[in-house]
């Protein structure tokens, strides 16, 4: 009994060398189209109001930089104080939001109870809800309650609306974890909280850069809780800051593209120092969470 082998047929040469040049060529649109709008930003910010009203897309002749200097230069933006409130809400929502994630998240995967799986499903559910449905009732509450316009008014919402997706996200990535490794930590003498925090955190420690990641920019760009809930100038974050910067009837564009540069400046910074755990932690998020 004879055998036939039917030969592969492969791609034609020019064939495949056309659609590399178009695939790349789409690439490199998509590209240019997430870049320029920043690099616009940056160079926009170098104008006055005038030559940037003139020539809205062309590059600055003079390039000044008037705007940062008034900006940073007027107390009555208070933008270096609000600044410091969205450091302050963002570092310690994070820390909060890592901590009861990665516990919750852990007795969820490994200890069984009687209320395992509908405390599961709650949290679960609470990714479903959509959370600018809950600014009125959250208002009322807070305002009935006396902590709003407080220093840690923000702290409550941030925290409770991101527990849902990073409980989620480390109760798959724990089960991912052979219980083996428990087990003989058990054996050699190891407790519960030597193992949770000594053995358990630091494999965890992809999912809880991940998590931490999404938080940050959540925190740092929130509007609607930080306009309905803080009313105070000198509490409020950068996102209301940046508010002041567009009139009733006419906005200084190039002074609020320096302004966004400038409130944008700490997450870049952070993003380039931890470039490495950055994707390490997106990776480990997409294939074990």
């Amino acid at each position: 009994m004879s055998t036939h082998t039917q030969a592969v047929a492969k791609p034609h040469p020019i064939r495949k060398g056309i659609l590399t040049v178009v695939l790349n060529f789409i690439c490199i649109v998509f590209s240019l189209t997430c870049i320029f709008p920043i690099v616009w930003m940056i160079y926009s910010s170098l104008k006055e109001k005038r030559v940037f009203n003139a020539d809205i897309v062309g590059l600055p002749k003079n390039p000044t930089l008037v705007n940062y200097i008034r900006i940073l230069g007027n107390s009555d933006y208070h933008l270096g104080e609000s600044m410091m409130n969205s450091v302050r809400t963002t570092a310690i929502s994070i820390v909060l939001i890592v901590a009861f994630s990665f516990v919750v998240g852990y007795i969820l995967a490994r200890v069984r109870f009687k209320l395992n799986r509908p405390l599961y499903v709650m949290f679960l559910m609470g990714m479903l809800i959509p959370i600018h449905s809950l600014l009125v009732p959250i208002y009322v509450v807070f305002k009935k309650c006396g902590i709003s316009d407080q220093w840690y008014t923000l702290l409550l919402p941030y925290v409770s609306f991101a527990l849902p997706m990073g409980i989620f996200l480390v109760e798959g990535y724990v089960k991912s974890i052979p219980v083996s490794l428990e087990e003989a930590a058990a054996i050699d003498g190891s407790g519960f909280s030597y193992t949770l925090w000594h053995i358990i955190l630091p494999i965890c420690k992809p999912i809880l850069v991940t998590v931490a990641i999404i938080q940050v920019f959540g925190c740092w760009n929130e509007f609607s809780f930080a306009l309905v809930l803080m009313k105070n100038v000198h509490l409020q974050t950068v996102p209301l800051a940046l508010t002041q910067f567009k009139g009733q009837f006419a906005s200084d564009y190039p002074k609020q593209m320096a302004a966004m540069l400038i409130t944008m400046s700490p997450i870049v910074v952070l993003y380039f120092v931890f470039s490495k755990q950055i994707i390490k932690g997106m990776v480990a998020g997409a294939v074990k969470g």
